[in-house]
């Protein structure tokens, strides 16, 4: 083995080494997942000199360089006010999804409309339309993180794969018998999955266009499902009230998580693939083990459906978003809620962690959305202007910009 360079990953925090092996060029990462600007840089560079044996003698000062680096970004106060930079009349029918590509260069929109739109994030110019689509474009991704190639999940039944830059429409992947309404790459952006109306989710080859697999087991809609880092598992979540843990490889389902007594609405593996976090319309989440499948923890509190849950990069928080207007954070590690949102005037239903984590973004029935400080839980800022319900609302990989989507058509670009 040898190390050919290192590659920096500021989040969550991380050394990407790149090596040769038996002629081949291959990758690993060095989480730094407990990095904060107090952390003696020596004592780390010491624990992974003993167990990475591509850090020999001669690499340490690149590696002290990395990790200061990381550790300045890390001290960087995230003090941003949000401002209204462009409101785009996006489509001439309502907006389903809004996502960003990794950099956050660019960002997609899909709507009732049966289009998916391609925007410049700097200009607010729309970039491309993706025509094709024969009824409701309603599942959007970047294949991030390359951001060349964008799927499509549509009420028409089928998926399509676009090319980024050109607009050109590479497969259309067809095969389910009804709506799709979620969709995912894989990390290595060979595959796309699909969960759909008809009960099943299916793999498909980016290549060459076929299906892999199908998925069956579930007795009913599949509504959210996720990929983890590695990409050698996938979890599917369904109105069945049921979550199914996959292995890609082979699309057999490894483990039936049951436990919830509603509706599953939200499913997301950390980073580092060892714990699943579930939502459901039965007012709980669920956090459960990769490996055995166990369920560890029921985290409770919100009186109405919980609609939306993320765990920040790192892994170690876990923040809910839910139909009583509410939003909470928990600890990943004692289960306990740290914090609980309060000031939205509706439902919220989408929320996300900035990616240093120290921020939440949530997205509400009320028309607005909101900046909240997460270890205070105190709302920063409300992003105000929306004449209808926000359904859709992500940062940019940096945190200094924020897209929000909504009912009354429009998409508004916050710096």
């Amino acid at each position: 083995m040898k190390l050919k360079k290192f590659l920096l990953r500021y989040y969550p925090p991380g050394i990407i080494l790149e090596y040769e092996q038996g002629g081949e060029l291959k990758t690993k990462s060095i989480d730094l997942l407990d990095l904060s600007p107090e952390t003696d840089p020596e004592q780390l560079i010491a624990d992974i000199r003993q167990s990475e044996p591509l850090i020999t003698e001669s690499r340490i000062d690149q590696v002290r360089l990395l990790i200061l680096r990381l550790q300045e970004k890390l001290a960087h106060q995230e003090d941003r006010r949000f401002y209204l930079f462009k409101a785009l009349q996006a489509h001439i029918l309502p907006l389903t999804n809004v996502a960003f590509n990794k950099s956050g260069s660019s960002f997609i929109t899909g709507s009732y409309d049966r289009t998916c739109k391609v925007w410049d994030t700097a200009s607010g110019e729309e970039l491309l339309t993706l025509e094709g689509h024969r009824n409701v474009v309603y599942a959007i991704a970047f294949n991030n993180p390359y951001g060349d190639k964008i799927a499509t999940g549509s009420f028409d039944k089928t998926c399509k794969l676009w090319s980024a830059e050109t607009g050109k429409c590479f497969h259309t992947f067809r095969g389910h018998t009804a709506e799709i309404v979620c969709l995912a790459f894989n990390p290595q952006s060979t595959l796309v999955a699909t969960g759909s109306m008809d009960t099943t989710a299916k793999l498909w080859d980016i290549h060459t266009g076929e299906e892999v697999a199908t998925l069956t087991g579930h007795s009913a809609e599949i509504i959210a499902l996720s990929f983890n880092t590695v990409g050698d598992q996938m979890v599917t979540g369904s109105f069945d009230h049921l979550v199914f843990l996959w292995d890609v490889a082979s699309g057999r389902c490894i483990h039936t998580l049951i436990g919830h007594h509603g509706e599953i609405s939200s499913v997301q593996f950390n980073w580092d693939c060892s714990l699943i976090i579930t939502a459901s319309m039965d007012k709980s989440c669920r956090l459960w083990e990769a490996v055995g499948g166990r369920c560890v923890a029921i985290l409770t509190g919100h009186e109405e459906e919980v609609l939306d849950v993320c765990f920040d990069l790192s892994g170690q928080l876990i923040a809910t978003a839910s139909a009583d207007g509410t939003a909470r954070v928990y600890s990943a590690s004692s289960h306990q809620c740290l914090v609980k949102l309060e000031g939205h005037e509706g439902e919220i239903s989408k929320i996300c962690f900035s990616p240093r984590g120290t921020r939440l973004l949530t997205a509400s029935a009320d028309k607005t959305a909101r900046v909240w400080d997460v270890q205070a839980g105190v709302c920063l800022q409300v992003l105000e202007g929306h004449t209808d319900e926000i359904f859709s609302s992500a940062f940019n990989y940096e945190g200094d910009t924020v897209i929000t989507g909504s009912k009354d058509n429009t998409c508004r670009i916050w710096h």
